[in-house]
């Protein structure tokens, strides 16, 4: 029997910045505690991603006691981890409706300085404030503001299988996984069922199809066509490109990197 273990964490405090490798995180139903909790919204409230804004991978955030700091080239930013206005807000991520809170003007202008056209930064309060249908396991989970799904999980092995078949060999960064973990077989966490780590059970939703997002290096904000047009060779499945896996969480508790996987 093959054994699994977490070989790395990530959380990614802001929708479609950079994200941070942890030792250990605390996961919620809602995705890993201050995992896209916030995300930038233009002026329409329409939520902003690399896909059209590829920049957005410079923006370094970090975790420090209880604020958010932000590095972007020569200029930094921070604020409060539980600081909002009092005004809702409502904006979409893909179809799900969901009600945010800007976190405070202050903020908003930096990010609008930096990037050259008016946003906000908002968060996501409070479990519930999103709802994603889940058809997969016919149920509906609440999510903060990931894509679709709380967690994203990929084994080693499918990155290193992928790269085998790549000129310019990338990183795992791409993908913007949570968890990492060992594996032997290239793309065997597509077929887990449910799962435990620490004191936590998972359960696996479905495969994760990608856009276009994989194709920017996070280290210098350049897109090319790789790694997308190899994956479609071996893992285009109906209209989708897939890589990794998305996952749920059914309690809360803490993971390390480390944990074994139990099935």
């Amino acid at each position: 029997m093959n054994t699994y273990s977490v070989k790395e964490l990530y959380i990614y405090p802001i929708k479609s910045l950079a994200g941070i490798r942890v030792e250990s995180a605390k996961a919620e139903e809602m995705g890993f505690e201050n995992d896209r909790r916030w995300m930038l919204i233009d002026e329409h409230n329409q939520f902003i991603t690399q896909r059209n804004h590829p920049i957005l991978s410079q923006f370094y955030p970090m975790v420090i006691g209880s604020k958010i700091s932000i590095n972007h080239h020569d200029k930094k930013h921070e604020f409060l981890i539980n600081e909002t206005l009092n005004e809702p807000l409502f904006s979409k991520v893909w179809d799900d409706e969901t009600q945010v809170v800007e976190v405070n003007k202050t903020t908003s202008k930096w990010f609008s300085e930096a990037l050259g056209f008016d946003c906000k930064l908002v968060k996501i309060n409070t479990s519930g404030d999103r709802k994603h249908e889940c058809t997969k396991l016919n149920t509906t989970i609440n999510v903060s503001l990931a894509d679709g799904y709380p967690y994203m999980l990929i084994g080693t092995q499918s990155l290193d299988f992928l790269n085998e078949k790549l000129e310019e060999k990338i990183t795992m960064a791409r993908f913007r996984p949570n968890i990492v973990i060992s594996s032997s077989v290239a793309h065997e966490e597509d077929s887990f069922g449910e799962f435990q780590i620490g004191t936590v059970q998972f359960k696996n939703a479905k495969p994760c199809g990608r856009c276009i997002m994989v194709n920017t290096n996070p280290k210098n904000a350049i897109v090319k066509k790789e790694p997308l047009n190899t994956l479609s060779t071996y893992r285009k499945r109906d209209n989708s490109i897939l890589f990794g896996t998305n996952v749920i969480c059914l309690n809360e508790g803490k993971i390390s990197v480390g944990d074994a996987l139990v099935f």
